[in-house]
Formats: C-alpha cells, sequence, structure tokens
C-alpha cells in the first residue's frame, strides 16, 4: 500500500466514522427531545426492586441509544440524593443491556436490505424541512439519523474491503488478548462510546477481515470496550459527592469483573466462538452482535444479586468527607443532558427555595410578633440563602435555555417567573423585621385583638401556600379553584383589618404612629398571598 493508498484509506474509514457518529447523534438527540416525558416517566419509576432497576436503566439507555448519557444521569440522580447507591447499581447493569441495541442496528448492515435503508437520509430530511410541527421535525431527523448510520457503516466497510488484502495481513498478527482488551479500552476511552468501537469492528466483519486468527480475538476487543465505557461516568463523577464518586466506581467494578470473568472464560476455551455464536447464526456481523447481548446479560444475572457488595467496596474506598459535605441541592449539571429531567429537578429545587423565603417570613413575624431582636438576624441569614439558591437556579436556567427547544421554553419562562415570586416573599419577609425593628424602636404597642387578626391573616397566608405547594409538587391545577378562594379570602381579610383599624383611629384606641406599620402589614400579607397565586398558576399537567 502505497502512502497515497493509505491517506485514501484513512480519509474514508474516519469520514465513514464520522457520519456513523453524526448518525448516533442525531438518533440520540431527538429521541430524547421526542421522548422527553417517557424518560422523566421511566427514571420516576426507581424502586427498591432491583429487577425493576435494572429494566429501568435497559430501557432508558435503549430509547435514548446512549448508555454514556444514561450513567451520567445515574451519577447526577445518587449526586442529588434522588437515588441510592443500591438503586444506582442495579440501574447502570441494566443500560449496560440496553446499550447493546445500538449493536444489534450495526450488525443489520450485513443483509442487503439495509441499502434501502440509507434512502432514509434523504426522506428524513425532507420531512424535517417540509413539517411544521416540531414533533414531525424531530421523527424526521430521527430517520435521517438512522439512515446516517447505515451510510456510515457502509463507508466503513468498503473502505476496509478495497484494502483488504493489506489490512487483514496486519490484523492477522495481533492476537495477544490483553492486548487486544487494552486496545478496546483505549479506543472506547479515547472516542467515549463503546457502541462506536463495537459498530466498526461490526463494519470490519461485513468487509469480511478477521482479527488475528478469527477465533476469540475479536470478543477480547468487546470486553475491552465494556471496560472503556466507563470513562464518561467516571469523568462525570470526578467533581461531585462521594456518593456520585461510589457511583462511577460501581461502574467500573462491574464493567471490569465481568470482563475479566468473560476473560477466564475465552482463555479456558479457545474455540468458544466457533462451537457457539459462529455455529448459531451465519453472518459475522450478527455472531459480534449476539455477543455483546449475551455477554451484558450473563454478567446482569450473574452480579446482580451483588449489588450490596459493590455498594460496600465503594463506600470502603471512597469515604465521606464531611468537612467539604456541599450544600443540599437538586441541581446537577449532569441533569442538561436531559431537558425533561433538568426541569423536574429545578422544579424540585424551587420548592426547597419557596420553603426557605417561607421560613424567613415566618421569622421575621415572629419578631414582630414577640418583639424578639433576636430574630432579626436569622430571619436575615435565610434571606441571604434564599438569595444563594435563586442564583444557583438563575444560572443553572441559563445554561438549560441555550440548549433547550421550544417545547421546553414554556416551562424555563415559568421557572424564570416563579423564582421572581418567590423573592418578592423574601422581600416581604425583610420588610417583618423593619416593621419589628420600627415597633420596639419606637415604642409601638398592638393590643392582644389586633395580633389575633394579624395572626389569622397569617394563617390564611400558610393554608394558601400548602395548597400552592401540594398543586406544583403533585402538578394538580384541579387545586386552582381552592387556591383562588383562598387568596379572594386573604384580600377580604385585608379590608376588613383596615376598616377595623380606621375605626379604631376614630375612637382612640390606636395611636396613629402604629398605622403605617399596620396598614404595610396586612397590604404586604395581601402582596404575598398574590405571589404564591401566581406560582400555582404555573402548573400545568
Amino acid at each position: 500500500m502505497t502512502m497515497a493508498e493509505l491517506l485514501l484509506f484513512l480519509v474514508r474509514l474516519l469520514a465513514g466514522t464520522g457520519v456513523f457518529l453524526v448518525g448516533v447523534y442525531l438518533l440520540t438527540a431527538n429521541i430524547e427531545q421526542l421522548a422527553t416525558g417517557k424518560i422523566k416517566e421511566l427514571f420516576g419509576k426507581t424502586a427498591d426492586k432491583r429487577l425493576v432497576n435494572v429494566g429501568v436503566g435497559a430501557a432508558a439507555t435503549a430509547l435514548i441509544q446512549s448508555s454514556g448519557v444514561t450513567t451520567v444521569l445515574i451519577v447526577g440522580f445518587v449526586n442529588v440524593g434522588v437515588m441510592n447507591l443500591y438503586q444506582a447499581a442495579a440501574m447502570i447493569m441494566g443500560a449496560n443491556i440496553g446499550t447493546t441495541v445500538t449493536a444489534q442496528i450495526a450488525a443489520l448492515s450485513a443483509f442487503p436490505i439495509t441499502t434501502c435503508i440509507q434512502i432514509l437520509v434523504f426522506a428524513g430530511i425532507m420531512m424535517n424541512m417540509a413539517c411544521k410541527k416540531d414533533a414531525l421535525k424531530k421523527t424526521g431527523l430521527i430517520l435521517a439519523g438512522l439512515g446516517l448510520i447505515f451510510v456510515g457503516l457502509a463507508l466503513m466497510s468498503d473502505a476496509m474491503k478495497a484494502n483488504r488484502d493489506v489490512i487483514q495481513g496486519v490484523f492477522e498478527t495481533v492476537s495477544n488478548p490483553l492486548l487486544l482488551v487494552l486496545a478496546g479500552v483505549a479506543l472506547t476511552a479515547l472516542v467515549q462510546s463503546s457502541s462506536a468501537i463495537t459498530s466498526v469492528i461490526i463494519a470490519m466483519s461485513v468487509a469480511g477481515l478477521t482479527i488475528g486468527g478469527g477465533g476469540n480475538e475479536v470478543l477480547y476487543i468487546i470486553l475491552g470496550t465494556n471496560i472503556g465505557s466507563c470513562v464518561t461516568a467516571l469523568m462525570s463523577s470526578a467533581t461531585a459527592g462521594a456518593n456520585a464518586r461510589r457511583a462511577g466506581l460501581i461502574h467500573l467494578m462491574f464493567n471490569t469483573l465481568g470482563s475479566a470473568v468473560f476473560l477466564v472464560v475465552l482463555l479456558c476455551w479457545p474455540d468458544f466462538m466457533e462451537t457457539t455464536f459462529r455455529r448459531w447464526f451465519a453472518a459475522p456481523a450478527t455472531q459480534i452482535a449476539m455477543f455483546h447481548t449475551f455477554f451484558n446479560v450473563t454478567c446482569t444475572v450473574l452480579f446482580l444479586p451483588l449489588c450490596g457488595w459493590f455498594v460496600k467496596v465503594s463506600q470502603m474506598l471512597i469515604q465521606e468527607n464531611t468537612e467539604q459535605a456541599a450544600e443540599e441541592t437538586y441541581l446537577d449539571e449532569r441533569m442538561l443532558a436531559s431537558a425533561s429531567l433538568a426541569i423536574s429537578q429545578l422544579e424540585k429545587e424551587m420548592i426547597r427555595l419557596s420553603d426557605t423565603a417561607m421560613e424567613a417570613f415566618r421569622t421575621g413575624y415572629r419578631a414582630f410578633d414577640g418583639r424578639d431582636r433576636g430574630l432579626i438576624e436569622p430571619t436575615h441569614q435565610l434571606i441571604d440563602r434564599a438569595n444563594g439558591v435563586c442564583q444557583g437556579m438563575v444560572n443553572y436556567l441559563i445554561r438549560l435555555s441555550a440548549q433547550s427547544k421550544l417545547a421546553e421554553e414554556e416551562a424555563i419562562s415559568d421557572l424564570h417567573s416563579n423564582l421572581g415570586d418567590i423573592m418578592r416573599i423574601a422581600e416581604i419577609a425583610d420588610n417583618f423585621t423593619k416593621y419589628a425593628q420600627k415597633s420596639m424602636d419606637h415604642g409601638l404597642d398592638f393590643s392582644g385583638t389586633v395580633k389575633e387578626e394579624l395572626g389569622g391573616m397569617v394563617g390564611q397566608v400558610e393554608e394558601l401556600y400548602a395548597l400552592t405547594k401540594q398543586a406544583v409538587l403533585e402538578k394538580r391545577p384541579e387545586l386552582l379553584p381552592r387556591i383562588n378562594r383562598a387568596e379572594e379570602e386573604l384580600d377580604a381579610m385585608r379590608r376588613r383589618l383596615i376598616d377595623r383599624h380606621i375605626q379604631r383611629l376614630n375612637q382612640g384606641e390606636c395611636r396613629a404612629e402604629s398605622s403605617g406599620v399596620f396598614i404595610n402589614m396586612v397590604s404586604n400579607l395581601e402582596r404575598l398571598g398574590d405571589h404564591l397565586t401566581y406560582i400555582a398558576h404555573t402548573v400545568r399537567t
């Protein structure tokens, strides 16, 4: 092979690989966006039952065509405390099964019918350009992505066929099992996709190429890709909390141990491929894809009962650093890989923020009611904490908005609006500390009747908040009529309280100096109710 022929081969091979990866990206990205609700629903089914979690991991990975995305999301869930390590371990095993779907798709390239599938590139792009509905446009890109996968595989296979004799001569010299395993690890770590490397191997088999003597050698590379696929999760968890790093370690331990077991079996059974998959399936591409599936299913069956052991070992190797424990949060940048999951976590963080703002309001009110200067500083600390959480949410929303689609923009806009309303509650809490300070500095006394009336209005605010929180958390717009009635009652209470206050002023029962504080307080309580109602009205099913 001349230098020019070598360069031409590399260009065609890399071009085919690039087309394949673009196809996988289009397929993965648009399926994730189209099935955004399904993915959220799948991860919502996590339970203590191991088989359920295996199924969730397998289904999510098969749906979005990327075990890397799935494992990164799992690490994110563990990092924010939504999922425990036992659930994560089983789900990671399921993700390994789900990732074999890509290899099965690639194996179809061995059959003549796949030439016709390449027309999907044109059909999908035309569909994307002609259709106006977002769902149909994404479906078109999914079809185009599927077609590009087979175009890329065909380009790779053709490049190898054109130089088959030379390439075969090189590959025949490589037969050392450990070297082949390490090659699989290195190549997968480099491109961060075991599916891509497996698909290249399948393209080689379609071109009639074999590795080593044509025995178990090709399977050693598959074992290596399985270990190399852990790199994405390990990189994702490197800067996260202890539990997230443990989840990444569990992924590495499971994949490495599974590959080690199969390595021993293949070394002890040199004609394994010949007596099993070559006998059962005619096409070499199908043989490789079926071994890939068999390997991951077998490892899951073997190691699923050992989930507890994996968790304990990870906890022993990675100790919790209490001094560097991060503040509780539902936000994790890994969730940005799925807009629906990121929005779900933002909604939970919003409730955490609203709880903080409401606690600041309660503390500020107690400072006024009990004439307690000692509660003013704690109120300000809660307000500062709310400001910090809010800023983190704003930054997260900006990052999410930059990569979100039109379907998510409405929810993102609602969240931005809700943040403004929640921070108005924090401002009202600050106002109450000022009213407390003023009443104590100027010796303003309020009768038991006045405090009882204010207490009743605060109780109405608490009822309204409980309804709003329930509506947001449970996605129950049917609660809106009750929320509206509670808010209307709050408005009516403000009017009654101000009317009674004016009567007391006319009768000389209240000092004129206290009038401004009292009217501002009831007006602030009514405003607080308005902000809670605005938040509730962003609830959609």
